[in-house]
């Protein structure tokens, strides 16, 4: 009878605590459809060109720092950037290192900026591409696509999520070559304004 008993209170410890879970799961997801989290807007300000050229027709060696802003439309909802690497991709292919730019957490619209600098020091890259480059800075433009992913959790009151993949793409025209004069010169390097929405997918 002792054994019933003791197997009677554990199967209620069980089902109250089962029911509790619920409870609380269903509280999280009711206030997650009411705020409606809406993901963090980023924009490419600038781009400053150190070095961008082609050594040999595999072989690039890109030097650029970018600023990157990025606004929390949320008034309810923080979020937490675990982690963001920034680099560069030129015609579908990688040409800078991994930049990491340090975890923040971003309040109820909040708005951050960063400036890290992209280093890519003879990156081989498709013989094809390598040709492309010059033929862009021959005719005035080159078109980098800036690249940032990361993970973030939404915070709601005291409730935090779980990790959730970030991902930003920044198109940046950048009017070099010939058109060199329209960037304002900074030291060695030019710097090119361009305020470019980028698509973002959570």
């Amino acid at each position: 009878e002792e054994k019933q008993e003791r197997r009677k209170l554990l199967r209620r410890i069980a089902a109250v605590s089962f029911g509790f879970a619920v409870v609380v799961l269903l509280i999280v997801l009711i206030v997650w459809a009411v705020l409606r989290p809406t993901k963090p807007q980023f924009t490419l300000q600038d781009a400053t060109i150190f070095t961008l050229n082609v050594s040999s027709p595999n072989v690039i060696s890109i030097v650029v720092q970018i600023t990157v802003t990025a606004r929390n439309p949320n008034s309810r909802i923080g979020i937490y950037y675990d982690r963001l690497d920034a680099f560069a991709d030129y015609r579908n292919q990688q040409v800078t290192y991994y930049s990491s730019i340090p975890p923040v957490y971003q309040g109820h619209k909040d708005f951050n900026v960063w400036s890290p600098f992209l280093y890519g020091n003879n990156v081989p890259v498709a013989p094809y591409n390598g040709l492309a480059l010059n033929e862009d800075e021959s005719t005035g433009a080159v078109i980098l696509a800036v690249n940032l992913n990361g993970r973030v959790r939404w915070k709601v009151g005291d409730v935090i999520s779980g990790r959730y993949h970030l991902h930003v793409m920044c198109p940046a025209y950048i009017p070099i070559g010939n058109s060199k004069n329209t960037g304002i010169v900074v030291g060695n390097a030019v710097k090119y304004q361009l305020s470019q929405p980028c698509s973002v997918n959570v």
